[in-house]
């Protein structure tokens, strides 16, 4: 049975009505292939018809994404879960004009998890991004240390992003910065710390859509969009 939030989306908004296709999925990989047998306000009785698990995907990929400005960070991180990013981590920048203190900071993970959950479930995913907390520098360059890859989004980087050779498995942290772009400093830190820079394209993106645009072309180049 469906009650409660999704109850009433799928028989109140969706209009979903006996005989018709519902998968139910619990974010962790495991997919329950439903079909309403009945339905009423607010809830659905589901026949359950068939169940599967699946892995991990591989490789893992992590954006440290710079905190933008008003409400531009629940659009980045709804256009990267729709691409396909595995780890969400928002970055307390040098330059970033948004900062979370406070109990602004619970709040504000909130907002950007409830993204992640409802682009998760539009774009149809069995795995459900994690946002992780507020990072700062030195949680940054511990993220980028233990990856098998790192790439700093650099618009002046010599090297293209569709040049990166992408790892089949483990984690790739992609490094986006904030609008007034990464500081000497930081960026110093993720090259000694084993990152590479790398340019998008020969334009410049903001920061709440070059996550979403990089994740694309490194899992253009992974057997996950095979």
């Amino acid at each position: 049975m469906l009650r409660g939030a999704e109850g009433k989306h799928a028989s109140t908004v969706r209009r979903l009505t006996p005989g018709e296709r519902v998968d139910l999925t619990d974010g962790a990989g495991l997919i329950a292939e439903c079909v309403v047998a009945e339905a009423r306000p607010a809830e659905l009785d589901l026949t359950v018809r068939a169940r599967r698990a699946e892995p991990p995907p591989q490789p893992r990929i992590a954006v440290l994404q710079a905190i933008p400005k008003g409400d531009r960070g629940e659009l980045a991180v709804e256009l990267m879960t729709e691409a396909g990013a595995d780890v969400i981590v928002p970055w307390a920048a040098q330059r970033s004009v948004a900062i979370w203190r406070g109990d602004r900071a619970a709040r504000s993970r909130a907002r950007w998890s409830s993204a992640a959950q409802q682009a998760a479930k539009q774009s149809r995913r069995s795995w459900f991004p994690d946002v992780t907390e507020q990072a700062d520098l030195a949680a940054a360059v511990r993220r980028i240390s233990a990856a098998a890859l790192a790439i700093v989004l650099d618009p002046d980087a010599p090297e293209p992003l569709t040049a990166a050779a992408v790892p089949a498995e483990g984690e790739v942290v992609l490094v986006v910065g904030p609008e007034g772009g990464i500081s000497q400093a930081e960026n110093d830190a993720f090259l000694a710390a084993g990152a590479v820079t790398a340019r998008l394209g020969p334009t410049v993106m903001r920061a709440s859509s070059a996550g979403a645009v990089a994740v694309g072309v490194l899992l253009s180049r992974t057997a996950r969009w095979a």
